[in-house]
């Protein structure tokens, strides 16, 4: 058995620089030294495995535990054209997994708004993307996952062992360190987007369009305006698309048409003070990017990184929130409850709460996950800014009207949801704990997330 790399004291954040705890960090290079992280003296402390970093709030960190980065098992194993199947390591990222598959015609079937997520990472959140509406979560396309955990290293697929995968698709890496998996891919002409845009006055105008049209596209997205009020409240920019076929492409795209070269664009400065992205700057900037949209364009031909990926081009963006940080809410509300997503944009925008990126979509089918947060509804996920001591109340009321509405907020992207809403909003979590504590009897995987919701159910 490989010996376990030395831990490291570490201060660890999530992608919202906030909270900030201090950990012990250990770098896993194989699924050996993963059972090893069980066995060893390290384990006496609580351990967690953590991908790239890119949940908001405090899902992969662990103040005072161990914490296994996954970032040296990143190979691609196998990839066949064939059966349209790909088999990597859990640190491989999207971005490794789409350069490796686009060459044979693959591409992922759901891809979130960044590159720079671990495979691992998609499987623990159950990562879901502008398809939903269409080929539901990350975890509908995972065929086996290979699993490390206190009770052993097995691999589980939905047939096997329905309980413990599903258990661990949105299980937020509570069942163990996911070592390796394999998922179904999907097949493309081209590494192009034909991409249709519309703009909406408002946000019922919006929702009317994509109710009538999103049945026509594979990928649909609406950015809206959380600043815009009166008659223009929640208005939008619609982008919706499929992949564009070779005969689509310019006759000089032609000659290359699986070509991914993605624009690597300048790193956010690293000191940027808290306070730039405020409602007078971000309203500035949203005025400008509704009136530069086209008010009806179709068919225009879209890099795949422009299209799923625009915030890669700048590394490290989240930096520029300043030192503060910020946090990302998303919840979802079923159809029938618009008036709750409506009321939220309202109380929002009267709030003056400045929302840089501010994206709505509609699910599809939910997983049979007990933890994904996905289920058939309207989806709102904004950035905030961490700046105003107005901000935690308004959130704290928004929190209750979502859950009385059957609806629920992403734990990938949460920092401060009540403990106390987590089984209203999550009906399923007890069936989730079983199964949990299954895979761990004893109680050593945990997270800061699962401490302050209680997820596991200790107290």
């Amino acid at each position: 058995m490989s010996e376990q790399a030395p831990a490291e004291q570490s201060l660890v954040w999530g992608w919202g620089r906030r909270p900030v705890s201090r950990s012990r960090l250990i770098r896993l290079r194989s699924g050996e030294q993963a059972d090893h992280l069980w066995s060893s003296a390290a384990a006496s402390s609580q351990a967690l495995a953590r991908g790239m970093g890119r949940s908001y709030g405090d899902a992969a960190s662990l103040a005072g535990g161990v914490l296994a980065e996954t970032s040296g098992m990143n190979r691609v194993l196998s990839l066949d054209a064939a059966s349209k199947t790909l088999r990597a390591e859990a640190g491989a990222s999207l971005d490794k997994i789409i350069k490796a598959a686009l060459p044979l015609g693959l591409f992922v079937p759901v891809t979130p708004g960044t590159r720079q997520v671990s495979l691992g990472g998609a499987i623990a959140a159950d990562i879901h993307g502008k398809n939903h509406h269409v080929e539901g979560s990350f975890g509908r396309h995972v065929r086996s996952v290979t699993l490390s955990g206190p009770t052993g290293t097995s691999t589980i697929n939905p047939a096997t062992d329905p309980e413990l995968f599903w258990a661990t698709v949105g299980g937020m890496g509570l069942t163990g360190v996911v070592v390796q998996a394999e998922i179904a891919m999907i097949e493309v002409e081209t590494s192009f987007i034909r991409v249709d845009t519309e703009r909406a006055r408002n946000l019922d105008e919006a929702m009317s369009l994509m109710q009538q049209g999103d049945a026509q596209y594979r990928y649909s997205v609406a950015w809206i305006d959380c600043l815009a009020r009166g008659g223009n409240l929640g208005r939008a920019v619609l982008t919706r698309g499929d992949h564009a076929s070779i005969d689509e492409l310019s006759a000089k795209a032609r000659n290359n048409p699986l070509a991914f070269h993605p624009r690597r664009g300048p790193a956010a400065p690293g000191w940027v003070p808290s306070g730039l992205l405020n409602r007078f700057s971000v309203a500035a900037f949203n005025e400008a990017w509704y009136r530069k949209a086209p008010k009806r364009e179709l068919g225009r031909i879209t890099p795949l990184s422009s299209f799923f990926h625009p915030l890669d081009g700048v590394r490290d963006w989240n930096r520029l929130y300043g030192p503060r940080g910020f946090l990302q809410y998303q919840f979802v509300v079923p159809f029938g409850a618009e008036d709750v997503l409506r009321r939220s944009i309202e109380r929002l925008s009267k709030g003056r709460f400045a929302s840089f990126l501010a994206v709505l979509k509609r699910f599809g089918d939910a997983s049979p996950a007990p933890l994904s947060f996905p289920m058939p509804g309207w989806t709102l996920a904004l950035d905030i800014p961490i700046s105003s001591g107005e901000l935690g109340p308004l959130l704290d009321s928004l929190d209750e009207d979502i859950t009385a509405a059957g609806g629920r907020t992403y734990l990938a992207k949460d920092s401060r949801l009540p403990r106390e809403l987590l089984a209203r909003q999550y009906p399923r979590l007890e069936e989730w704990r079983t199964a949990r504590q299954k895979a761990d009897p004893e109680g050593m995987i945990c997270s800061d997330l699962c401490r302050r919701l209680d997820l596991a159910g200790h107290h």
